[in-house]
């Protein structure tokens, strides 16, 4: 009822002020070329006494928006360093929104002579709906690939079974340049090891997305923005990566971009290989057995991955391009796991060992592709996609099983298998967005249609004296479909100087089935059918009390639908007695998000938020049913969940050679469910994190860095109660050849403290565990860039500073 109350008092105060006399100037400024400035500035004054009225800085590509504009007579003047100021003559706002003609700036030779300073953008930008995470601001990011970097990124917990997080809300939906990534689990798992930091140029963070975004994903989104050189002519760059840990990585990366005034074609290649390592150890109690767990895994692995993609300008209204991407890797693993099998009443006297020395080898490819359409005239916008994206997995894995006596020299029996699981996954999607201005608003419109069906195959052998049958009972094939139709409407409005509202409504129809196949008849099952329509209406309120003060209210309804593996009832095993599978019955997961936020001189930002979400999709750790001394990790849905936290950003500059960052974060979570039997899930649980990051101007092109995070206690899942945990981190940054080359050298959790450990009680099992990785790593990373730039150079103020220049926004 307060949700409901919520939306309609939003709705409703929008549309009474929908005649209000405020208005939006915007506008682009370029350079000679016709080439965007990003993070200019632009000043509106008033032409009767000059006073200034508000400011704004311009986004990557030159473009700049002043909302709650009255009515009036005014001039504007538009600058950048190293370039002469453009004074924009008299115009007038008269009950209508404004567009300026193209602003273009021209280089000044003196100021140029005199000013020689390379671009630097700040480690986080807080914006009004998104926290942006710039990978190319910090240097401890060298040698880092994309799931290391979302550990280090503000609000973002990635778990010890690689799970992501934001604002301790699971179910984050990711995007790669604005396109959805359909993988999941350790697929997804793959494709983010295998992009590096020095391919990736930012991270956006949107925790509560308006109705134009799918409403899958309870925690929002995370879209990792690859690098793309805008200026105008033949640009690009070269890097390389090596870092050691207990094995060694590295990778090689080159990208590159020509631009003219009618196309912009860009692309990239990168390659990476190396080692990665991780153990887990389990101290597991149940049905009066001991069993302690040791496992220890290694993975080599190589890896390809490039784009190719062009923009034809076909004029100022028209843009046409296309996008495709691939990725390829192979990783060859051992895995060794040892169970020690004793009673629980004497630990101590070992009944029996069980040892599995798992090898496997699994393959991975993928390729995408994108064609897309943008118009804009004046008020109007369309854009339209379509996308395809095929993707195909196959890992072959060697799983024996050999019990020893107490001693571990005798073999007392054996069980050999094998299995071999191939994926296909096929993905395509279609859809447009329109946007207008009407009744001095933005009102947005847009549908959209998506396929995904995925095979996976499981073939599971025995092996007897070397020969390999397979085994039908434990054989099957899985089928998921699932097509989702959507269409969304979305309006905006400055209902004065001081308040903004905006309300949206996105509905969703879902047509999924999962199908299982079985191999023995006896044992076929029927289809699971979900065929729904959910609506997700979304709110928000703006208050800009000063320049300097700006609070916002916004709530959003979210959807998180179980995917492939979660569904996938196969039996995954680290040995007869460690295993897991997922749960083809799992029900849909609604969530309901309140965000409160409050921005202090357009740097220092804090959130409190709320969610509530009905049939929490959860991974819970529990006892085999048949066999005593066997556990297994599965999934199902929790009856509710309710999340409360609250995040601070605070950038914060020391001294002229000193700045730093620092976010803070608390959250505290309530789990409920009740499976009878006495399978009862009531935990809750608080949990902190705090990450800062130190910068010093050193001098003489150096650079020093010293970062780390702290991460107080929580829950994963259902039932894992988690320890703390920190990392530490050093690094130290240097400039050559005209600022072209850019050498960086890291040490990462110097502490060795970034692993886990915890406890899980569940269904009478009680299980004490912790794990660690290749986290502590030295790295060098060199980089050089590579072309003539459109213009000599310039000072690009950093995010942190762009923002306290304004004045009003």
């Amino acid at each position: 009822m307060t949700i409901r109350l919520l939306i309609g008092c939003l709705l409703l105060m929008g549309h009474s002020y929908i005649f209000s006399q405020n208005y939006k100037i915007s506008g682009k400024i370029s350079d000679e070329s016709g080439v965007g400035i990003p993070f200019a500035t632009f000043v509106l004054k008033s032409a009767v006494d000059s006073t200034m009225i508000k400011a704004d800085i311009t986004t990557d590509d030159g473009s700049f928006i002043l909302e709650m504009i009255p009515s009036g007579k005014y001039f504007a003047e538009a600058s950048y360093v190293g370039m002469t100021t453009n004074v924009v003559k008299s115009f007038e706002i008269n009950n209508s929104n404004f567009t300026l003609p193209n602003i273009t700036l021209t280089a000044d030779a003196k100021l140029l002579d005199e000013v020689v300073v390379s671009a630097q953008r700040a480690l986080i930008e807080v914006k009004a709906d998104r926290t942006v995470f710039n990978v190319q601001g910090t240097i401890n990011s060298a040698g880092e690939n994309g799931l290391n970097l979302l550990r280090k990124a503000p609000g973002v917990l990635v778990d010890n079974n690689n799970n992501i997080s934001v604002l301790s809300r699971a179910g984050v939906l990711l995007y790669v340049d604005g396109k959805r990534i359909p993988l999941t689990g350790d697929d997804l798992t793959n494709y983010l090891q295998n992009l590096t930091s020095e391919q990736i140029d930012k991270i956006d963070i949107i925790t509560n997305p308006g109705s134009k975004y799918e409403a899958q994903g309870n925690a929002g989104i995370i879209d990792i923005k690859l690098k793309k050189d805008k200026n105008l002519g033949a640009n690009g760059s070269v890097s390389t990566t090596y870092g050691h840990g207990r094995y060694g990585q590295g990778n090689v990366n080159a990208n590159g971009n020509y631009r003219n005034k009618v196309m912009n074609t860009f692309g990239g290649l990168g390659y990476n290989g190396g080692t990665r390592w991780n153990e887990m150890i389990f101290d597991t109690y149940q049905n009066g057995i001991r069993l302690y767990e040791v496992n220890r895994s290694s993975h080599d692995y190589n890896g390809i991955n490039g784009r190719w993609g062009t923009d034809f300008f076909i004029n100022k209204k028209h843009t046409i391009g296309f996008l495709v991407g691939a990725q390829y890797n192979e990783t060859n693993n051992t895995n060794n796991n040892k169970n020690i099998i004793s009673a629980e009443a004497t630990p101590a006297k070992v009944d029996s060992i069980l040892s599995a020395p798992n090898t496997s080898e699994s393959k991975r490819n993928q390729a995408t592709f994108n064609i897309n359409y943008a118009f804009e005239s004046g008020k109007n916008k369309l854009n339209i996609d379509a996308d395809y994206g095929r993707f195909r997995n196959e890992a072959d894995n060697f799983q024996p099983n050999y019990y020893y006596d107490p001693s571990e020299t005798d073999i007392i029996s054996q069980n050999i298998t094998s299995y071999f699981t191939p994926v296909e996954i096929d993905i395509s999607t279609i859809k447009a967005d329109y946007e207008t201005e009407i009744f001095g608003g933005s009102l947005g419109l847009g549908t959209k249609f998506s396929n995904v069906s995925t095979d996976n195959t499981f073939l599971f052998y025995n092996i007897n004296n070397g020969i390999k049958m397979r085994n039908d009972r434990r054989s099957n094939q899985f089928a998921y479909k699932e097509n989702v139709y959507a269409g969304y409407v979305n309006f905006a409005k400055n209902i004065n100087t001081k308040w903004n509202a905006s309300a949206g409504l996105r509905v969703e129809n879902t047509d999924a089935t999962g199908d299982l196949t079985a191999y023995t008849p006896e044992l076929e099952e029927s289809p699971v059918d979900f065929n729904y329509t959910s609506y997700f209406p979304s709110a928000g309120l703006t208050y800009q009390q000063t320049p300097e003060h700006a609070f916002s209210l916004n709530y959003g309804r979210r959807i998180n639908r179980p995917d492939y593996n979660v569904l996938n009832p196969f039996r995954e095993q680290l040995s007869e007695l460690s295993y897991s599978k997922g749960n083809k019955f799992l029900q849909p997961e609604i969530v309901n998000n309140i965000e409160l936020g409050y921005t202090l001189k357009y740097r220092y930002s804090f959130k409190l938020a709320y969610s509530n979400t009905s049939n929490q999709i959860t991974r819970l750790i529990g006892p085999d049913e048949i066999d005593p001394r066997a556990g297994f990790i599965s999934w199902d849905n929790l009856a509710t969940q309710k999340l409360y936290s609250a995040n601070v950003s605070l950038p914060i500059d020391i001294t002229k050679w000193w700045n730093a960052y620092i976010n803070f974060s608390v959250s505290y979570t309530d789990n409920q469910a009740d499976y009878g039997d006495g399978r009862v899930v009531d935990v809750q649980a608080g949990s902190y994190n705090v990450f800062q990051q130190h910068t010093f101007d050193l001098g003489k092109k150096w650079k020093g860095e010293i970062s780390g995070w702290y991460s107080g206690p929580g829950v994963w899942g259902g039932v894992f109660i988690y320890d703390p945990s920190y990392s530490l981190n050093l690094g130290l940054q240097r400039k050559f050849l005209n600022d072209k080359m850019n050498v960086r050298i890291s040490a990462n959790d110097i502490t060795y403290q970034s692993g886990w450990s915890g406890v899980s009680r569940y269904n009478g099992q009680i299980g004490y565990g912790g794990g660690n990785w290749d986290s502590r790593r030295a790295s060098i990373s060199i980089s050089y860039d590579l072309g003539n730039k459109n213009v000599k150079s310039r000072k690009r103020s950093t995010g942190i500073e762009a923002e306290s220049k304004r004045v009003g926004s």
